[in-house]
């Protein structure tokens, strides 16, 4: 009966450092791997990773530093993070920081002495606290989500979809547009996105577009379209969230404005309930799930001393629906 390590290693005829490396998500060769797993599975052997962490300086539990958890993207990252690290015999640990920036930065510590192997950051902005705590801890880190030139960043294309979905609204014939996004501190979401978008105004011409800030909720995107409701007379209000979009299509209904016979409306990041509500949701679809697998596999190179590329870029996908009505140059 296998119990150890090196019940492996004897019956393999490999090294205990070897099996050691492939439990841990390490480089072995593809007929080492495959033996290995045979071994395993026929034995039905589960590696003990709370004695394992008592005797290595390191667990084999990577660190995930969240804003929120209540969001779409969030959740989808993760569970892509999760499922990928457990393929590798890894665990993920998650702190939550309820958007407070100074509680990201003790997380990175506290997840530090905790003797995590490396770190996942799903962060809103970079501050020089981070990049402090970061180079202070001396533990592999993955900012996912933002870029920055210090550290390995995984990022949706926020420029080229803005892009896209500027694109596709003129195409519609829309010429005046509320554009409502968020905060330029969120870099990705509050500046590349809305400057995609304007990009694709800037090569059309002959557009009026008004642009406007919420706050990432609905509850704020109900009170920000409704103050843009009165203000201006738009064809379109372009979303920079799809739960953003959400909000808006509460205050359309509430003030009996169909959509998008009255009113069209875009949303980013392709949430799931952008199916299902009547009329369905035009957004453009990010690619969260796979991700948060790709975050994963990659902060496990990084913790192996493994080459990864500095910056990973995403695609994503439009996905045209209902919500945005074809307009006539007489409807202008």
């Amino acid at each position: 009966m296998i119990k150890t390590i090196s019940d492996i290693a004897r019956i393999a005829g490999v090294s205990k450092s070897t099996v050691s490396r492939y439990l841990n998500g390490g480089s072995v060769s593809e007929p080492t791997k495959q033996k290995l797993e045979q071994i395993i599975k026929l034995n039905n052997y589960v590696p003990n990773t709370f004695a394992q962490s008592l005797k290595a300086k390191k667990t084999s539990i990577i660190g995930t530093v969240v804003p929120r958890l209540d969001s779409f993207a969030t959740s989808q990252t993760l569970m892509g993070i999760d499922e990928e690290l457990r393929n590798f015999n890894y665990h993920m640990l998650i702190s939550n920081t309820s958007q407070d920036m100074q509680r990201e930065i003790e997380a990175i510590y506290d997840l530090a002495r905790q003797k995590i192997s490396g770190i996942i950051l799903l962060a809103a902005q970079v501050t020089e606290g981070h990049l402090k705590a970061i180079r202070e801890i001396e533990i592999p880190v993955l900012l996912v989500g933002q870029q920055h030139s210090e550290l390995h960043s995984l990022i949706h294309d926020d420029f080229q979809a803005g892009y896209t979905m500027g694109r596709h609204v003129l195409a519609k014939g829309h010429r005046r547009i509320a554009y409502l996004g968020v905060t330029e501190k969120d870099v990705a979401v509050g500046i590349h996105r809305k400057e995609g978008f304007k990009q694709a105004v800037s090569e059309t011409g002959d557009c009026e577009v008004r642009y406007f800030e919420t706050g990432f909720n609905m509850a704020d995107a109900v009170t920000a379209s409704s103050r843009i409701l009165e203000q201006y007379d738009p064809t379109i209000i372009v979303c920079a969230t799809d739960n953003i979009a959400l909000g808006v299509f509460k205050t359309a209904y509430s003030n009996h404005i169909s959509i998008p016979s009255g009113l069209s409306v875009t949303g980013f990041g392709g949430y799931q309930i952008t199916e299902i509500i009547h009329p369905a949701l035009t957004t453009i679809k990010f690619y969260y799930s796979q991700a948060g697998k790709m975050a994963a596999q990659s902060i496990i190179k990084l913790v192996n001393e493994e080459q990864v590329d500095r910056l990973t870029i995403l695609n994503n996908e439009l996905i045209d629906r209902e919500s945005v009505d074809k307009v006539l140059s007489s409807d202008l």
